[in-house]
């Protein structure tokens, strides 16, 4: 894929995420349930919405993914204008915590919580996907340094 196909593919996952976060935060800040459930097989959205985990230091979880998703969004725009090696390597860092982030987040689901949320699995998987975008452009746009001997 090329550099701009792949920052745009990051530009359409970072909204997709900026929406799914959005509903998630706006359910949570509102005190409303959330529309969960597929034929009845992830239905515990609600659940892992009102537990003790689904917030950090008082605000929602998903108001920090409004603001990853929405920092994600803004940093692809700008590298589709301007090609820097260190927005590179600000975006793949990101990612990276990203990634992470959702990794830790499904193990408190699948291994505390015991509930999945069809909201986070979708969040988990834009995440995915945009940490596998970042790591190629990163490869192809930051070059290795070289050791100086002597």
């Amino acid at each position: 894929m090329s550099r701009t196909a792949l920052l745009t593919l990051i530009l359409v996952l970072a909204f997709l995420g900026l929406a799914d976060a959005t509903y998630l935060a706006h359910s949570a800040l509102t005190g409303s349930a959330l529309a969960c459930g597929i034929d009845a097989v992830l239905d515990g959205c609600n659940v892992v919405a009102q537990s003790a985990y689904s917030r950090v230091f008082g605000i929602p979880l998903a108001v920090y993914g409004v603001v990853f998703y929405a920092f994600l969004f803004m940093l692809s725009g700008l590298l589709l204008i301007v090609s820097k090696r260190h927005f590179y390597h600000a975006l793949f860092v990101v990612a990276v915590l990203g990634i992470l982030s959702s990794i830790y987040f499904i193990g408190l689901q699948i291994f505390v919580i015991k509930a999945l949320c069809v909201y986070c699995l979708a969040s988990f998987a834009i995440s995915l996907l945009i940490f596998i975008c970042a790591t190629i452009l990163y490869r192809r746009h930051t070059p290795p340094r070289v050791a100086v001997v002597g």
